[in-house]
């Protein structure tokens, strides 16, 4: 779920060991706001009890309500998916994570027709206040003065943990079950469990709003049943009063700021260059983009199982910038950077995305440049 699932799932607190690796030129959100399926894009955000705390809240499964339907894991995926599109609403969004990071943000969303636009403001660490238009991300800094208005692909961003169009590849790698039911800010949930069918991605256990479907509190679990992350909202108000207009002309506003531009040109990874010598099961390209800018250019690859998702970065090697390979973790998301040579050029490689080291393992076997 790029994020980062988260957030990202919108937003996540950094990894150890990646100051001097991090693509920022990417202008994708991969930095040291960088977030998981909830902030995949938007911004950083954890909140946490850590790990022990989280499993303490897992719940044995009660029996199931009486002429309550049986949901496959297809119908579950579509539910959530669908849910996830709720017109308008409000609330506050905690995560946690395993190593004991954590932060909150205010997250506000709103339909009109077929536009959408979503505010998210952090309420820990530095301020932040992000704006997501269609496919347009603006995103404010209060302390440094910096607007940044970029372009960005679709990614499953909590609550919507489906990306669209992958509930058929989803459905091939992932079962789910029922465990009971709950109550999440003040609503009533159901309680599904989307177990992996490999050891290339992890679990979930999410908390689904019994009237609207909406995902209302997320878990990722390795293999062993720990919680690795947890993000879910502390208050939810659904129907909204705040005007679609009134936070288009706050997006739109630029006085005291100075506007920074990502440069990001949709490509296709084979036009760049790249491939793989095999695909990796169950994670299917979604987007490839040439970016350039200060940090350096570079090339910024997406995949996606339906639920997680992989990045892969690939920047000209500067041996004044990349200075050590090796892999850092934080929560549910791992990082593995490392030198790549070919006949005509070296290559530093970047790839992060909330699955178990072994996947971004297999994605650093079998990427190349095409000759």
């Amino acid at each position: 779920m790029l994020v980062g699932k988260a957030v990202a799932r919108f937003w996540r607190a950094p990894c150890a060991k990646r100051a001097s690796t991090a693509p920022a030129a990417a202008g994708c959100g991969w930095s040291a706001a960088r977030g998981g399926r909830l902030f995949h894009v938007l911004g950083c955000a954890l909140i946490a009890v850590g790990a022990a705390h989280a499993q303490g809240t897992a719940m044995t499964a009660p029996p199931a309500r009486a002429g309550e339907p049986e949901r496959g894991t297809a119908e579950w995926l579509m539910r959530l998916q669908q849910a996830g599109r709720s017109p308008r609403y409000a609330g506050t969004v905690v995560i946690s994570s395993s190593t004991g990071a954590l932060s909150s943000a205010r997250i506000v969303r709103l339909s009109e027709g077929d536009k959408r636009i979503e505010r998210v403001e952090t309420l820990t660490g530095a301020p932040r206040i992000t704006y997501r238009y269609n496919g347009t991300v603006t995103s404010f800094w209060p302390q440094s003065g910096i607007k940044r208005i970029e372009q960005h692909e679709p990614h499953s961003v909590f609550p919507n943990m489906l990306l669209p169009g992958l509930d058929t590849l989803a459905s091939a790698f992932y079962s789910a079950a029922p465990h009971g039911h709950d109550r999440v800010a003040g609503y009533n949930a159901d309680v599904v469990i989307f177990k992996p069918k490999d050891d290339l991605r992890y679990g979930y256990r999410i908390w689904s709003d019994q009237k609207t479907g909406m995902a209302l509190k997320m878990q990722t679990m390795a293999a062993d049943g720990r919680v690795l992350e947890q993000v879910a909202f502390s208050e939810l108000t659904f129907n909204t009063p705040v005007s679609f207009a009134a936070l288009l002309r706050a997006m739109e506003q630029s006085a005291g700021y100075r506007v920074m531009r990502s440069n990001r040109v949709e490509s296709a990874a084979q036009a760049e260059g790249w491939t793989l010598s095999a695909p990796v099961p169950g994670f299917r390209s979604q987007s490839c983009y040439r970016y350039s800018g200060e940090a350096g250019d570079g090339v910024h690859w997406v995949f996606s199982d339906g639920l997680a998702s992989v990045s892969l970065f690939m920047q000209p090697y500067d041996a004044n910038v990349h200075v050590s390979e090796g892999e850092a973790a934080s929560g549910a998301t791992h990082t593995l950077t490392f030198r790549l040579s070919d006949p005509q050029e070296e290559w530093w490689l970047t790839a992060v995305g909330e699955v178990p080291a072994q996947t971004l393992r297999l994605f650093a076997q079998r990427i190349q440049r095409i000759q």
